[in-house]
């Protein structure tokens, strides 16, 4: 049985001038025209998303929505009804968040981070009960893993972040760059796996990678008046603003910059050697 709310590869039954017809374990479903791929035969195959119209009849397109089930993804609700909030998730019919699946009763125009999930029919429908489908200890990462993070939600501790759509885990403070918004998914590593097996994690490469990559963001800072303002005793606040960098990671890479003779270090910040 395949469920919708899910992309499915599809097998080309037939083709005629308003549209193909898909084999879906034996059931044919309709893809008009004006979504069909160009040069498209039978027996080939294509992809679609399977979803639910608003007769509960299953139909396909070949746009996808903002998350399929499994997912999460920001969405803003279009309209309020007795059954719940519509979201807007990319498709022609909009994706229901029903009452007993939001955190905080929804409100038309506003955004939500939900998870796509199914109702006891498996009709597909959206969630602001965020912590329901996520691990918080680890199971499967590694540190200095490359991961996919959704940002959460910001706390005084830095950013709580989805990790490829399965952990919870904290992006800290002095992790977290300027400009920072939620529902913004962004490539990620895992920092560490703490001794309660939690996951924290870091937008930039671990190790040296790291460090060289903050060496670039430090050089390009430079090329605009050959000084930077900032020290060893700068607040780490100012440099993450300045830089996007932790003091930590600032701290290492000017010393490798001043290691390869390319700045020098004065009172007040750091200065752009010229060639």
């Amino acid at each position: 049985m395949l469920l919708p709310g899910y992309r499915h590869t599809l097998k080309v039954k037939s083709i005629d001038h308003k549209g193909i017809w898909l084999d879906a374990q034996g059931e044919q479903i309709f893809l008009p025209q004006r979504e069909c791929p160009d040069e498209v035969s039978p027996e080939e195959e294509i992809e679609v998303f399977l979803y639910l119209d608003r007769d509960n009849k299953y139909k396909v397109t070949t746009k996808m929505p903002l998350a399929q089930a499994g997912e999460f993804a920001l969405m803003k609700v279009q309209s309020i009804s007795p059954h719940g909030a519509f979201l807007d998730w990319g498709l022609e019919k909009d994706l229901l968040s029903p009452y007993s699946e939001q955190g905080q009763k929804m409100e038309e125009g506003r955004r939500y981070l939900v998870h796509v999930c199914h109702d006891e029919e498996n009709r597909p429908i959206a969630s602001s009960r965020l912590e329901r489908f996520l691990l918080k200890e680890n199971r499967d990462l590694s540190e200095a893993e490359e991961v996919e993070l959704l940002i959460w939600a910001f706390t005084d501790l830095g950013a709580k972040v989805i990790v490829n759509n399965r952990y919870e885990a904290l992006l800290y403070k002095d992790e977290v760059p300027p400009g920072l918004k939620r529902g913004e998914f962004h490539t990620g590593y895992v920092l560490r796996i703490r001794a309660d097996h939690r996951i924290d994690v870091t937008l930039r490469r671990p190790g040296a990678e790291g460090i060289k990559d903050a060496k670039t963001v430090i050089l390009e800072a430079l090329k605009v008046d050959g000084f930077l303002p900032l020290h060893d005793q700068s607040p780490p606040e100012l440099i993450r603003n300045q830089l996007g960098l932790s003091k930590k990671v600032f701290k290492k890479a000017v010393g490798g910059l001043y290691k390869d003779g390319l700045v020098e270090l004065v009172d007040q910040g750091v200065r752009l050697l010229k060639k």
